[in-house]
């Protein structure tokens, strides 16, 4: 039997959560810009198209890397709950952007940034026990170290950005995201989590950079393979 969902009572039920778990805190003041893109009214997001209000105050730049990335506020505001929904709808974007290396490989259906980093949290949490290795560090890190792609894209060496400035964008970006958080303890966490897997300085950080290496491996090559067999039925 089909279940009809109510979105205009879900969405109201949502944002009255937020505002019952993050207090309203003053906002701090908004950012200068992300990128250019504005985030599309159209994306078949039922949450998205509903909810009242589920929009950055100031529209979101999202076009290229080399857009100015800057802000001004102070990381002493704790999240708001409009703060939180800032921030919700920037990560949208890792739903609806596609990775590089299955769009350049040519497979149907490439995965989002989302979906890719979903899979490493499961990963982190199926794994078997290490010594020495906290667990639900490692799945933490995993829901957030691709999250400046949120901003900048997914970018990939065809794109022939050298390694230092990939790393100085995706940094800047994540300074911006935590900043639209509004700052506070679970923004330092974010910076705190990303920072540890970007410079690969704990245990937990390389075992994800692992899950990271060798899921895009198999899972491209699952998939192309997947593509030759349906192409020879």
């Amino acid at each position: 039997m089909a279940v009809h969902l109510n979105w205009s009572v879900l969405t109201q039920s949502s944002l009255a959560f937020l505002h019952r778990t993050f207090h309203e805190a003053p906002a701090p003041p908004r950012l200068l810009s992300v990128r250019s893109q504005k985030l599309s009214s159209g994306s078949g997001d039922p949450f998205l198209s509903n909810a009242s209000g589920f929009r950055p105050r100031k529209s979101a730049n999202l076009d290229r890397p080399e857009a100015s990335i800057g802000a001004s506020g102070s990381s002493s505001y704790s999240s708001s709950s409009s703060s939180v929904i800032d921030f919700l709808t920037l990560c949208h974007r890792l739903k609806t952007t596609k990775r590089k290396g299955w769009i350049n490989n040519g497979i149907k259906g490439p995965e989002s940034i989302a979906d890719h980093m979903y899979r490493m949290a499961l990963m982190a949490l199926i794994a078997g026990d290490l010594h020495g290795v906290n667990r639900e560090r490692c799945i933490k890190i995993a829901i957030v170290h691709d999250i400046a792609e949120a901003i900048v894209g997914d970018i990939t060496p065809s794109d022939g950005i050298p390694k230092e400035e990939k790393s100085r964008l995706e940094r800047a970006a994540l300074k911006e995201m935590c900043e639209v958080l509004g700052g506070g303890i679970r923004a330092e966490e974010i910076k705190e989590l990303w920072e540890e897997y970007e410079n690969n300085s704990s245990l937990e950080a390389n075992l994800v950079k692992d899950f990271d290496k060798n899921m895009v491996r198999s899972w491209m090559s699952f998939s192309i393979q997947l593509q030759e067999n349906s192409r020879l039925k």
